[in-house]
């Protein structure tokens, strides 16, 4: 499909704040239809200059009826009619509809949380792939609920204790789903459902690929850098930076200028296999800059989580500037661009600015090469990943040719270790205490060969003491807590669950082989609440 076909098959999700919006976008690209998601309540220039065929209101915390309520644009609903554009409702979605046409939304009589059996009543339009009668469990999260229809708008379904739970006018293209079709409690139905709407209700063709993500970012980068222009490209050693590095390498070739810096924040010897990796296998031109001194200065007594990662963010510029300056001496002519390995999470996560389009969600954390940047940075920024989740930076390099070993690595965050270290990390020896620790952890987990059956895994330093027996001494030392979580794309997690005789032997090892720990924890939390990382 060319990207003229991809664009018209455009779905266009518009986010009113609820935590499930960029699972809708994954689940429709899963289906390879291409989809993207911006603020609900975005200009309707900047719904109309990206041309849906389809659009999807999301859910959202809101209350249709609360001050300042989130609404889509004025104009709204003439443009999607004039224009034969279908329209899907989801929760507070559906109840935005409703209320906007003239229909009546109230707070619900009995509020539904949690999975709920709805009803078909009728077999045709959204449920035209069900019989009458046909029941399925889905997951419900309103307290609202809609009790009269605008004109012209028909139940098609309700839930066990009598609410609507789906609507639609087909003659204006609107429908509505009370539930969320596109998380796991409502599968596999709300899937069938959304494909059964994209694919026979609005004619949607699938076509979408990596292969069209490769051919539009070579474009767009082609067109970004100037013939004369050079690059340079922040090495994490990371899947996304490498991705993204190898992307831009096959765009404008050895203009690109790849940096490795050795922060003092890094995994055991990750500086000697990172450097080898991209010499031996991926034939990247990569300078390695050894600024440990630099980084753990500026760190120093530094124990709020947030000013860590704006000290990491600002360090890396300044570094890449320097760089950038040296390379103008002997180039004639000063690097323009920065290329970073930013993912869809990263944006989503660190709330960017507007028009990026979470203006109606919270910060969980600023990430160092996102919220982190300082405003006055001389580099101009190229991110070519920053659309896509893990699972899709990872097709797209095995496209290029990247070695599936490397591309199988679990995520390392942009800010290494100061964020598996609670507090100061250049108290004592706290980092080399967590590398042995991490080292063996990790290295266990790939000798079991369970690796690539856990999302991200990872030791964290405990900074407070515990005390022990060990070796017949009472001992006052450290404690390590290890976390491993399962995931799609780390939007959300599950905790892996190992092997009791695993952790037997793992917490024996570490005690026994790593200084300063006597005790080991394992993180057993889901995210939500909690995020993957500590900090």
């Amino acid at each position: 499909m060319d990207a003229q076909d991809v664009k018209s098959n455009l779905v266009l999700i518009l986010d009113f704040g609820s935590q499930y919006t960029h699972l809708i976008t994954r689940r429709i690209r899963a289906l390879n239809v291409f989809s993207l998601c911006i603020n609900g309540t975005s200009p309707l220039k900047s719904i109309t200059d990206l041309n849906p065929s389809v659009i999807i209101l999301s859910g959202g915390p809101h209350s249709v009826h609360a001050p300042n309520a989130p609404c889509f644009p004025p104009g709204f609903i003439d443009y999607v009619e004039s224009n034969g554009i279908h329209v899907l409702g989801i929760c507070y979605g559906l109840q935005l509809i409703v209320q906007q046409m003239g229909g009546v939304v109230r707070v619900g009589e009995k509020q539904e949380y949690g999975r709920m059996e709805i009803e078909v009543g009728i077999a045709e339009g959204l449920f035209g792939n069900k019989k009458v009668g046909d029941r399925q469990n889905v997951w419900m999260s309103h307290g609202d609920e809609a009790v009269k229809l605008p004109e012209g708008f028909e139940v098609v379904a309700r839930s066990k204790q009598g609410a609507v739970a789906a609507v639609q006018n087909q003659r204006k293209r609107f429908y509505g789903l009370q539930y969320h079709p596109e998380v796991t409690h409502s599968q596999p139905e709300g899937m069938e459902t959304l494909k059964y709407f994209l694919f026979d209700l609005c004619g949607i063709t699938a076509g979408w690929t990596m292969e069209d993500v490769l051919d539009e970012e070579l474009k767009v980068i082609k067109s970004t850098v100037a013939p004369e222009d050079h690059v340079i490209c922040a090495l994490s050693g990371g899947v996304d930076s490498t991705v993204a590095a190898t992307l831009v390498h096959k765009a404008i070739g050895d203009r690109l200028h790849c940096v490795f810096v050795d922060n003092g924040l890094l995994r055991w010897r990750e500086r000697e296999r990172v450097l080898e990796t991209f010499e031996k296998d991926l034939h990247l031109p990569v300078t390695c800059i050894d600024a440990v001194d630099q980084f753990l200065s500026k760190l120093k007594g530094v124990t709020e989580p947030e000013k860590k990662r704006k000290i990491i963010g600002n360090e890396f510029i300044n570094i890449f500037d320097a760089f950038a300056h040296d390379l103008e001496k002997k180039l004639g002519r000063k690097p323009a661009y920065l290329v970073q390995g930013t993912l869809y999470p990263d944006v989503i996560e660190s709330c960017p600015p507007p028009g990026s389009g979470r203006t109606h969600s919270h910060t969980i954390k600023s990430h160092h090469n996102v919220g982190g940047l300082p405003k006055d940075m001389k580099l101009k920024l190229i991110e070519p990943l920053k659309l896509l989740f893990k699972d899709e930076v990872r097709e797209l390099g095995k496209i290029m040719g990247v070695p599936q070993g490397f591309l199988k690595r679990h995520p390392f965050p942009g800010p290494g270790l100061a964020v598996r270290v609670p507090g100061d990390v250049t108290l004592e020896n706290r980092l080399d205490i967590l590398r042995k620790a991490d080292e063996i952890f990790i290295q266990s987990i790939k000798d079991a060969g369970i690796y690539d059956s856990i999302w991200q895994a990872f030791a964290v330093f405990m900074p407070v003491l515990t005390v022990g027996v060990q070796g017949d001494q009472r001992t006052h030392s450290y404690a390590i807590t290890l976390r491993a979580v399962t995931s799609q794309d780390g939007m959300t997690a599950d905790w892996y669950y190992f092997d009791h005789k695993f952790l037997v032997d793992l917490s024996t090892r570490i005690c026994n082989e790593v200084p300063g720990v006597n005790r080991v924890l394992l993180d057993i939390t889901s995210k939500p609440p909690s995020t993957i990382e500590w900090e």
